[in-house]
């Protein structure tokens, strides 16, 4: 990474999600435990390594994730989603705090808790040696069902993000996927996030479209296929709890 990367680099942590299947509506996703921290903890714990600019996106249960962080004693931003109308919404949540930073920008999932700093390190440093404009961390899942596909052209060229639910049969069938983890020019992330319909099946803002509209504006997109798939797999149900926590562990002895 360059010199000062603190400076350079903004992060920022999306933990304002609910987790249904979680089935405790009475807990927020990123507040269940995992070797004994919450998951927002492990990341935040990351994204100290890379940066001191972090910023916070709450919602859901939104009093114990502030009491939490809060108790850190640190100074990092604590930004509301008052509606979950999607990631890039909820990214969108944070422009006038970033509106004069200069930058890139790194959005981290608060509900991965075993993404390494090494690897993080490497997709920075990977989106410095292109001098792209906006970067994906991907990886390869051996059932990619559910996720959001990495759609490339035929000379391997990135050229979008296709979610599950809006997939045709032949994306459904890619099996290298999107982590939820970006790293985008600060001065091309919100107006970009202007551009973002939630006319898709979710009737959300998604995130992951502003790969298209950036691309579409002749700006240098990656996605790299650095990380590990139990590295970026998410929290979403106490299955998926059980598999993070044994994967922590065997990557912890």
């Amino acid at each position: 990474m360059t010199d000062n990367s603190s400076d350079n680099l903004a992060v920022i942590i999306l933990a304002a999600g609910q987790g249904k299947r979680m089935l405790d509506p009475s807990k927020a996703k990123v507040m269940y435990p995992l070797a004994g921290k919450p998951l927002i903890q492990h990341v935040l714990e990351t994204a100290e390594q890379l940066s001191k600019n972090i910023y916070i996106i709450v919602g859901y249960q939104k009093e114990s994730v502030i009491d939490f962080v809060n108790s850190f004693g640190k100074d990092f931003n604590i930004v509301e989603q008052k509606e979950q109308l999607g990631t890039g919404h909820a990214v969108a949540q944070t422009e006038s705090l970033l509106r004069n930073f200069t930058g890139d920008i790194l959005i981290l999932c608060g509900d991965v808790p075993n993404l390494s700093y090494k690897t993080l390190l490497q997709f920075i440093e990977n989106h410095q040696t292109e001098s792209a404009d906006i970067s994906v961390l991907s990886t390869i899942a051996d059932n990619p069902y559910g996720y959001g596909r990495i759609i490339r052209n035929e000379k391997l060229e990135f050229l979008k993000i296709t979610e599950e639910k809006d997939a045709s049969p032949e994306e459904k069938d890619v099996s290298e996927i999107n982590s939820g983890v970006y790293l985008v020019k600060s001065n091309l992330l919100f107006p970009a996030l202007h551009k973002v319909s939630n006319r898709n099946a979710q009737g959300e803002y998604y995130l992951t479209d502003i790969i298209e509209i950036l691309r579409n504006e002749n700006a240098k997109v990656y996605a790299f296929p650095d990380a590990d798939f139990g590295e970026t797999s998410g929290v979403n149900s106490p299955d998926d709890l059980k598999n993070a926590e044994s994967y922590f562990f065997k990557n912890h002895e």
